[in-house]
C-alpha cells in the first residue's frame, strides 16, 4: 500500500493517542519520535538489502554490510515485535545498538528511556508496536520522498500543541520561520546555522527556500550546508531525527550551551562563520551567564559566619570568542546575548534573522547601549513587529531583527520597520501568520517604499532624535484620524430638534386639555 500523507498524519497521531494517560503529553514527542525512527530505519535497511542483493547478486550477509545505516539483530523490527516481556529494556537495547552502529547518531536515540515500567507497561507497549508495525515505511511506499519529513513536522505542530506551554521549546510556528527566512533570502551554496535550532525548522525551511532557486539543487542533494546547537538534549535528539527524517544527514547540528560554550570553532579555536544565522532563542532566558553562577564571592556577616554575595556582574562575564562586543546584556535578558553570538558569527557579506521579544526595542540600561551600538555600526537593516500570541510559550508580542554586514548604498544609514501587528489569524490558543500576511510582509519589505500605517524607511538620524528607541510606535502610526465635525450642520441639526420638541410639547398641552387636566 502506498502511503499518502493524510493517511500518515492520522495514523502517527493515533500512536501518541495510545500514550494518552499514562506519561505527560509534552513527553509523547520523545517516545513517538523514537519508535518513528526505529520503525523507519528498519524498513529503509530491509529494503536496501533487497536491492543490494539483486543489484549485485551477492548473499543477505554481504549485503547487510554495505548498507547506509546499519541495523544490529537486536534492533531488528522482527525481533522486538517478538518480545513479549521487558519490551521497554529490549527497546533501549536496540537504540543503543544501533548508536553503536552508527556514530553520526550517537545520543540521539538513547536520549529517551523506554524501560520504565511505571511510565509503560508491556501491554502498552505491545500496543504501540502493533499499531506501528500496520504499515511499511521504506521509501517504495512513500508516496512522495519528503513525505516521512512533511508527517514529521504535523507531528511536531501537534505536539506543541498538545503540550502548551512547554510546547514553546522546540518549536517556531511555521508562518514566523517562512517569514524570517522570506526576509534574509539564503542561497545557494550557503552556510546556514541556528545557534537555538530547536527541532530544527528553521534551517529544513532554509533549505527548501534555496531549492527552489536556480542552481538550488545538485542531482538529489540541495545545495546548501546547515549547522546548529542546541541546549537541551531531548530537543536535540529531535531536531537531528528531523533532519535525518528530511535526508539531512550531514547537518552539523551539536549539543551544548551556545553562550557559553559554543561548539562550531576552527583548529585555531575561532568561531566558524556563516552566510545566513537563523534564530529563534529562548525569550529572555534568565542566569545566562554561568559564570555568574560559580564565582559567587563570601564575605563574614555580623554574626561571623560566611555569607555569599553576587560579585560585579559585568566583571564576572568574559567570553573568550569576544562576541560581546556592543556590551553585556543583563543578567537576567539573554536576548542581546543571542543577538551579539549571531553577528560575531555572521561574515561579512552575510545576513541574520532572529526573533527577539519586543522589549528588545526600547528598554533602557546596558539593553540601551548595545541597541545604541548596533544602531551606530549601521548593522540593523529591519525590524518587524509581530502580532501577539503567537508562540506557545508567551502571549506577548515579539520582533522580528534583520542584520546585514553588508548593506547596499540605499539600505546605508536607515532602518526598514514593519508594524505586522495585525496581520494574523486568530486562533482558539494561538494566533497564526498565514502565507497571504508573509507575502504581505516580505513584499512590503523588498518594496522599500514607504507604505502608510504600515512601513517607513526610517533615517538613522531620526532614531539617534528617539535617543535610539526602536519601539515601533514611535515611527508608525497606526491610530485612525478623528472625523471632521462641520459645526453649521451640527448647529443646523440642534434648531431642527429642538422645533420638533416645541411641536411635541404643543400636542402634548392640547391632547391634556381635551381630557380636562
Amino acid at each position: 500500500m502506498t502511503l499518502k500523507l493524510e493517511t500518515l498524519e492520522s495514523w502517527l497521531w493515533d500512536s501518541a493517542n495510545i500514550l494518552r494517560g499514562s506519561i505527560d503529553s509534552s513527553d509523547f514527542k520523545n517516545y513517538i519520535f523514537g519508535l518513528l525512527f526505529l520503525k523507519r530505519a528498519n524498513d529503509v535497511f530491509e529494503e536496501e538489502v533487497e536491492n543490494i542483493m539483486e543489484r549485485d547478486k551477492v548473499s543477505r550477509e554481504e549485503a547487510e554490510e554495505d548498507t547506509y545505516i546499519q541495523i544490529p539483530k537486536e534492533a531488528r523490527w522482527k525481533f522486538i515485535i517478538g518480545q513479549t516481556e521487558n519490551i521497554g529494556i529490549a527497546l533501549d537495547k536496540a537504540f543503543a545498538a544501533i548508536e553503536r552502529e552508527n556514530t553520526s547518531l550517537e545520543s540521539v536515540l538513547t536520549a529517551t528511556k523506554f524501560g520504565d515500567k511505571e511510565k509503560l507497561s508491556d501491554a502498552l507497549l505491545q500496543r504501540l508496536l502493533s499499531h506501528f508495525n500496520q504499515y511499511s515505511l521504506s521509501n517504495g511506499d512513500l508516496a512522495t520522498p519528503d513525505l516521512l519529513g512533511d508527517a514529521y513536522e504535523y507531528l511536531i505542530k501537534q505536539f506543541a500543541d498538545d503540550a502548551g506551554k512547554k510546547g514553546g521549546e522546540f518549536y517556531t510556528p511555521r508562518g514566523v520561520v517562512q517569514l524570517i527566512v522570506n526576509l534574509i533570502k539564503p542561497e545557494p551554496k550557503n552556510k546556514v546555522y541556528d545557534p537555538t535550532f530547536g527541532s530544527g525548522g528553521m534551517l529544513i525551511e532554509s533549505a527548501r527556500y534555496i531549492a527552489e532557486q536556480p542552481n538550488g539543487k545538485v542531482g538529489n542533494n540541495i545545495n546548501v550546508s546547515l549547522f546548529g546547537q542546541e541546549k537541551n538534549l531531548s530537543t536535540w535528539a529531535i531536531g537531528k531525527l528531523n533532519m535525518i527524517l528530511h535526508n539531512f544527514m550531514d547537518a552539523d547540528l551539536r549539543k551544548g550551551d551556545t553562550l557559553t560554550d559554543p561548539k562550531h570553532r576552527n583548529e585555531d579555536n575561532e568561531l566558524m562563520l556563516y552566510d545566513r544565522v537563523i534564530a529563534n532563542p529562548p525569550f529572555s532566558m534568565d542566569k545566562w551567564w554561568t559564570a555568574a553562577e560559580t564565582n559567587l564571592q563570601t564575605k563574614l556577616g555580623k554574626d561571623g559566619k560566611e555569607k555569599k554575595i553576587s560579585p560585579n556582574y559585568s566583571k564576572v562575564v568574559s567570553d573568550p570568542y569576544g562576541r560581546l562586543q556592543y556590551g553585556i546584556p543583563p543578567r537576567g535578558y539573554a536576548d542581546l546575548a543571542f543577538l551579539q553570538h549571531m553577528i560575531a558569527v555572521l561574515k561579512q557579506d552575510g545576513k541574520a534573522g532572529v526573533v527577539l521579544p519586543h522589549g528588545t526595542l526600547f528598554r533602557g540600561g546596558t539593553e540601551g547601549a548595545i541597541r545604541k551600538g548596533l544602531l551606530k555600526s549601521d548593522l540593523v537593516e529591519g525590524i518587524v513587529g509581530l502580532p501577539s500570541a503567537l508562540f506557545y510559550n508567551t502571549g506577548i508580542p515579539a520582533s522580528i531583527w534583520i542584520i546585514n554586514k553588508n548593506k547596499t548604498q540605499a539600505q546605508k544609514g536607515k532602518v526598514v520597520i514593519i508594524d505586522a501587528s495585525n496581520d494574523y489569524k486568530e486562533g482558539k490558543n494561538q494566533n497564526e501568520l498565514k502565507t497571504k500576511h508573509v507575502t504581505k510582509i516580505v513584499d512590503a519589505y523588498d518594496g522599500f517604499t514607504d507604505v502608510d500605517k504600515y512601513m517607513r524607511i526610517v533615517p538613522l538620524t531620526e532614531i539617534k532624535e528617539n535617543d535610539y528607541n526602536l519601539n515601533i510606535s514611535r515611527y508608525i502610526d497606526t491610530s485612525e484620524p478623528e472625523p471632521i465635525v462641520d459645526l453649521a450642520k451640527v448647529k443646523k441639526n440642534i434648531e431642527e430638534l429642538e422645533n420638533k420638541e416645541k411641536e411635541i410639547d404643543q400636542k402634548l398641552a392640547s391632547f391634556l386639555k381635551e381630557l380636562g387636566i
